[in-house]
């Protein structure tokens, strides 16, 4: 039984949780993280779901997803994620989202990190991963329109692939800043 803590809009927490299943109550939101991991040509790290995974079944995917456990914090979640889904292990303690989705249900965490690794070592979970591989911007584009890669919007691939060296929403700083 997988327990969920529950936040308010302000992404406070509210002491109450949910049994993963359950329908969530109203005017109360989970926690969502994505971890997109690059490569140092620019490619993203991506995996195939199970088959028989709920959800998206046998579709490509970014790099690892999941949601948040009770007692979990946004950074824990990310980092257990990537640890269980890929046996990747990576310290996010002092790093921020690069972008916060609000969706329906919750807050959509997404983080970008930079780090090449050898596809050979990683130790893909049975129930969740098929296999992975290094994707570029385009083959991605294209695994969208083919109806195989989870219909996320382009433009937020795009975002993602921009935000692997760039940080915040600004092409450049503010030199009038004082």
């Amino acid at each position: 039984m997988e327990l969920w803590d529950l936040y308010d809009l302000d992404r406070k927490l509210t002491g109450e949780t949910m049994i993963r299943g359950e329908r969530q109550p109203q005017d109360r939101y989970r926690i969502i993280v994505h971890i997109c991991l690059f490569n140092s040509k620019g490619q993203m790290l991506i995996q195939k779901r199970q088959p028989f995974k709920s959800g998206f079944s046998g579709m490509w995917d970014i790099t690892v997803g999941g949601s948040a456990v009770k007692g979990d914090d946004s950074h824990l979640a990310a980092m257990r994620e990537l640890k269980e889904e890929l046996g990747i292990d990576v310290d996010l303690k002092d790093q921020r989202p690069a972008l916060t989705v609000n969706f329906r249900l919750g807050f959509d965490d997404m983080y970008v990190v930079n780090q090449d690794v050898d596809i050979a070592s990683l130790k893909l979970q049975y129930e969740e991963v098929e296999k992975v591989k290094w994707a570029d911007k385009e083959e991605i584009f294209s695994l969208i329109d083919e109806g195989t890669f989870i219909p996320y919007h382009k433009s937020l691939i795009d975002l993602l692939f921009y935000m692997r060296d760039h940080e915040g929403a600004h092409t450049v700083a503010d030199k009038t800043a004082k």
